[in-house]
């Protein structure tokens, strides 16, 4: 049985893709919508591009503007490199304000004459373009010139009936510079959009969006992260965990490590669709484990991603060579992308649609994050942390990718837990410790759970030489390794009858 396409209303499209996904197509045509945000958010920008978006398909579009003159628009549009000399502009700034001055009237209250007035002009610009998608900036001095609530509501009301007979899709935009009573304009629109931006106690601005409501269509709820960046606005949709998995996403097998030892451990390697923990203190060999298996994957042909928040690219490359050589040639070819990410600049938001768009574009079958620490100072609400990865692992694990993450923990050897744990969230936890031996300074590995298939129980020594990684035998003439002074003793002796 089909559908019948014609009873879902038309969308149109905002001109910013990240903004269509969370609008699931666009804004419905013939509507009415709000866009409000304190000044600096970007709604010059968004609306901008949305009426170019409009003159890009063959639609008339028309800029109605109560506060920004026609100059100041042309230095929005140029600092952005657009050309809007086709743009019809309704510049109603100066008129405005020039029809401010109450002193001017002495028999008709001034709203009844000012109010009128810019309402026949607004009108008779519309009767000439013929718009199909209109923007109307200036809702403030809206409120100003109405005087009073009931006026205001009004009006807004009769210029949406107005707009709705003709088809035409508005955009409102509200700086909430001057609010009217308890009369505001949510009540009155189809859709509300809203744009806030904070800046942290060290680092650039971050800003964020969410959509309050939109009669009559589905979006995706939530905060959303965005930039603004020569070209526009850029919105990065939140990563919403499909409800039903595809299969066929998911690989089976596994990745091995090509290391004898660490593959012995792991049961094989690390299975598609997972997500892997790799703890322990600083300097104890995280990194390098992480990257033998982005190593083992490129010489498989796979394609490969890894984010340092806490290395400088040339020494990652340095260390990565001595796993596999030309590692770095694998970037040149497409087969691997390896970026330096800043905490103080990149959001959360920004960093997952990286992540995405190196799956879903690229085909990238292992994802490295390192670290955790890193991606912490990322998140000013740190205690969305476990929310964030949460998400980030489900939907990387769905499309049958292999994560890995790198958590550093606090001390040099018996290294307790780190400040937010997210073990739960991992189906594979390696676990990494300095102890002392002989005077030496050793490293041992192993596998805390995994829950995909059989695993190793026992410790190993791990070294990294110049040749790269070797994996000894099980440490069975240990114990106490965990606690960092581990005790020498027979391998046959029972651990019941060990002394304590």
């Amino acid at each position: 049985m089909t559908q019948d396409c014609s009873a879902y209303p038309e969308k149109v499209p905002t001109g910013t893709p990240g903004l269509d996904a969370v609008l699931q197509g666009g804004l419905l045509r013939g509507r009415l919508y709000l866009l409000q945000g304190d000044p600096g958010t970007g709604k010059t920008t968004i609306a901008l591009r949305f009426l170019l978006s409009s003159l890009e398909r063959g639609e008339r579009a028309l800029y109605i503007t109560l506060s920004e003159t026609r100059a100041e628009l042309e230095a929005v549009a140029r600092s952005h490199g657009w050309d809007i000399a086709r743009l019809p502009i309704c510049d109603l700034s100066s008129t405005e304000a020039s029809l401010r001055a109450e002193t001017q009237y002495t028999i008709f209250h001034p709203a009844d004459v000012e109010l009128g007035e810019t309402t026949q002009a607004i009108l008779g610009q519309v009767e000439s373009v013929l718009p199909r998608n209109v923007i109307f900036d200036g809702l403030s001095e809206m409120r100003l010139l109405s005087g009073d609530p009931l006026r205001y509501r009004r009006q807004m009301l009769s210029l949406k009936q107005y707009f709705a007979d003709k088809g035409i899709t508005v955009l409102l935009l509200d700086d909430r510079s001057t609010p009217l009573a308890e009369i505001q304009p949510e009540s009155i629109v189809s859709g509300i959009i809203d744009l806030e931006q904070f800046t942290p106690i060290y680092g650039g601005t971050r800003r964020r969006l969410f959509v309050q409501k939109v009669r009559g269509a589905t979006y995706l709820g939530g905060f959303h992260d965005y930039d603004i960046h020569t070209g526009g606005a850029v919105v990065y949709p939140r990563l919403a965990i499909d409800t039903h998995r595809r299969p066929e996403m998911v690989p089976s097998g596994a990745v091995p490590s090509n290391i004898s030892g660490l593959d012995q451990l792991l049961g094989g390697g690390l299975e598609y669709g997972t997500t892997t923990l790799i703890l322990g203190p600083s300097g104890v060999g995280k990194s390098t484990v992480a990257l033998q298996y982005v190593a083992a994957a490129l010489t498989g042909g796979q394609r490969a991603a890894v984010y340092t928040f806490d290395e400088v690219l040339h020494t990652l490359f340095a260390r990565a060579e001595k796993l596999c050589a030309g590692f770095r040639d694998f970037t040149h070819t497409g087969h691997l992308r390896v970026v330096q990410v800043d905490p103080a600049e990149l959001t959360p938001g920004a960093f997952a649609d990286d992540v995405r768009r190196a799956v879903e574009e690229n085909d990238t079958r292992i994802v490295v994050i390192d670290s955790l620490n890193g991606y912490m100072s990322s998140m000013p609400e740190e205690r969305f942390v476990s929310t964030h990865l949460h998400e980030l692992f489900a939907f990387l694990n769905q499309r049958g990718v292999i994560t890995i993450l790198v958590v550093a923990q606090h001390g040099s050897v018996s290294a307790p837990e780190a400040s937010v744990d997210i073990s739960y969230l991992a189906d594979t936890v390696l676990l990494m410790r300095y102890f002392e031996a002989n005077a030496e300074i050793c490293q041992a590995i192993g596998v805390f759970k995994k829950r995909t298939g059989p695993h190793e129980r026992t410790l190993r020594e791990l070294r990294i030489t110049e040749t790269g990684i070797q994996i000894g035998e099980p440490l069975r003439q240990f114990w106490g390794i965990m606690t960092g002074v581990p005790q020498y003793g027979s391998s046959l002796t029972a651990p019941q009858e060990r002394p304590a």
